[in-house]
């Protein structure tokens, strides 16, 4: 007989086991799931009203983690074990954060440039996993004592811009917190199924959800129609926030007191002091026209005007990201009925003014920005739970994804804003005779040259047969499965050997590579273009060389002396053409070398044939 919990609390009957959404966020995470009753999207709450669980982790003198509001006592008196922010850096190298290495008052071990992060607390180390893994049991934990029934499954929501790295540790910080996380979605798309709720099915609407929280940005665009949401475009920065506007205030502060940054950096208590009256004055700020605070024996005070100038940069990174994402869905502003806000930072009256006027029409911040994100993860939950087969959901791929080719040019097998879940094949060969391995290298970005591109993974296909080049045929396949996480297969169709492998991206690419890889993209379209072709062709040009050597090697009975001669100089000038910078002289010598080699090459052919057929007697 199954088990039925009954809420003390509320006297209504509990289902053995839900799914919950987790928002696990920057500054806050919360808890949300669909209402047994009412069947509406709800926060779990404390006693205390309140939904949010500060990301805020202290270890005590033994290790010992505490989590949350009573972490949060810390920061001022123990910052060195109170750790902030972790999200920041999820899947992150000490490359990627170390320009911003002093916003963080705990110790960030810089071992290995290129290996994943790591916090050192005492003599005891920390991943970014480890950290956001003690968050999320403390909100499973939570979420079972409102609920008193266990909790195991979960959906949980990430930044629409984290990369399969951050995804993946996502994955695995809710593995470690016992939790199996049934889905990774886009915070932007959780929204958009929150205010979807209740939607008319007839109804066709163009969305842009902006969502500015703690550490990420976000603006999504999406469509909504027949009772789906599809994401006609995303763009953001994973390392924008409010947690930028309160260094601006820190900044400020320090000038008007003369504070140097390595007087910041050597005092934690200080720096965290200051951090959080930053904090303080912004929310303040928010309904008021000015903060004042006593601290320390020091006057700390700032206008609503001096704080909007302050920020005014970090709006307008902002902005720029809505004219690329609008861009993108080929939209313009008009094409957009509803914005969406997201995010505790929306609450700020400049940044909402600045989006209203950017879009030309009033912002719908009518859900609680801090909440709307786990909401949607709540009723994507109910649809995995089978209970809401109202809602489809469609994601997509930010960045393109694809392999090296010969002369280091990324060839994409899934294009950016590609849906997904999403499988795509292509074949390709080998280069050599007999060759029996062949690497295949994992990219994302924009660009056609792999070097200025992000690289994923690489790994050898082994144990082709021996074969002449051009003849096996190696089936590369990109399957993103529905959390956005790439799975790379590669099988040689003739003989079956195969290989695959769950994309773990390398770390160590910087914040700026990442969001200037879209931007480069397109001012250096042109100059991309020019160098594929003169890339191509030199490839093109090599490919003949080897061949026509190979042919006079075998042939050489067949050719005359003159022919040899004439052919030795055609491959000569196309030789001297390769070091050249211009494709269309490379074009040029191919061809003439073609006009020397063709004769002979039909010589050869007839003879070959006429080989084959002799001494096999036709009978009629």
């Amino acid at each position: 007989m199954a088990k039925i919990g009954i809420n003390i609390a509320t006297g209504s009957l509990q289902q053995a086991e839900m799914i919950v959404g987790i928002d696990l966020g920057t500054t806050n995470s919360l808890v949300a799931i669909i209402h047994p009753e009412s069947k509406q999207p709800v926060a779990l709450k404390e006693h205390n009203g309140s939904s949010l669980v500060p990301s805020i982790v202290h270890f005590d003198g033994f290790g010992n983690p505490t989590v949350g509001e009573a972490a949060k006592a810390f920061m001022e008196t123990d910052p060195q074990n109170t750790i902030f922010s972790a999200k920041r850096l999820m899947g992150k190298s000490f490359r990627d954060i170390k320009e911003n290495a002093g916003f963080f008052t705990y110790k960030v071990i810089d071992d290995d440039a290129d290996s994943l992060v790591k916090v050192q607390v005492g003599n005891q180390f920390y991943s970014p996993i480890d950290l956001s893994s003690y968050i999320l049991k403390e909100l499973k934990q939570r979420a079972e004592h409102i609920l008193k029934t266990p909790v195991s499954k979960v959906v949980i929501t990430v930044p629409a811009y984290f990369n399969d790295a951050q995804r993946q540790a996502t994955r695995d910080a809710g593995k470690l917190a016992g939790l199996d996380v049934l889905r990774i979605v886009n915070e932007p798309t959780a929204a958009s199924l929150a205010y979807g709720l209740g939607m008319n099915k007839e109804e066709e609407k163009t969305i842009a959800v902006y969502d500015l929280g703690g550490g990420t940005f976000d603006i999504s665009i999406l469509r909504i129609s027949n009772g789906i949401f599809e994401v006609l475009s995303t763009n953001g920065n994973t390392y924008l926030g409010g947690d930028d506007m309160d260094r601006a205030i820190v900044q400020y502060w320090m000038e008007q007191a003369g504070i140097s940054l390595e007087e910041l950096k050597q005092n934690k208590e200080l720096s965290q002091g200051l951090r959080l009256r930053a904090e303080e004055a912004k929310k303040q700020l928010s309904g008021q026209d000015s903060f004042s605070v006593d601290w320390n024996g020091d006057q700390l005070s700032l206008s609503r005007e001096t704080f909007e100038s302050l920020i005014r940069p970090l709006i307008e990174q902002t902005m720029q990201s809505c004219s690329n994402a609008l861009k993108d869905a080929g939209l313009t502003t008009a094409d957009i009925d509803t914005i969406v806000m997201v995010g505790g930072s929306t609450r700020v009256p400049a940044v909402k003014n600045a989006v209203s006027e950017f879009f030309g029409k009033p912002v719908n911040d009518s859900v609680n920005p801090d909440e709307v994100v786990a909401l949607g993860a709540a009723v994507q939950a109910d649809i995995l739970a089978g209970n809401n087969k109202d809602f489809l959901l469609l994601d997509i791929t930010p960045l393109s994804l694809g392999i090296e080719t010969m002369g280091g040019l990324m060839d994409v097998l899934i294009p950016r804003n590609a849906k997904i879940p999403t499988k795509v094949g292509r074949q390709y060969t080998t280069q050599k005779d007999g060759q029996s391995d062949m690497r295949i290298s994992v990219f994302q970005g924009e660009r056609d040259l792999v070097k200025d591109n992000r690289k994923l993974a690489e790994f050898s296909l082994k144990g082709i047969p021996g074969m002449p080049a051009g003849l096996p045929k190696v089936e590369v396949s990109f399957l993103i499965n529905a959390d956005g996480i790439l799975v790379v297969k590669a099988k040689e169709l003739r003989s079956g050997v195969a290989q695959e492998i769950e994309v773990k991206p390398q770390y160590g690419l910087t914040d700026e590579e990442v969001e200037k890889m879209l931007m480069d993209s397109l001012t250096h379209a042109k100059e991309d273009m020019q160098v594929r072709a003169l890339v191509e062709a030199r490839t093109e040009g090599e490919q003949i060389l080897d061949v026509t050597e190979k042919f006079i090697g075998k042939n050489a009975s067949l050719l005359t002396k003159e022919e040899i001669t004439a052919t030795a100089t055609a491959m000569q000038v196309l030789q001297l053409a390769l070091t050249m910078d211009d494709k269309n002289l490379i074009h040029t010598k191919i061809e003439e070398l073609n006009e020397v080699t063709r004769p002979f090459a039909e010589r050869a052919m007839d003879a070959a044939i006429s080989g084959a057929l002799k001494g096999k007697s036709i009978t009629s």
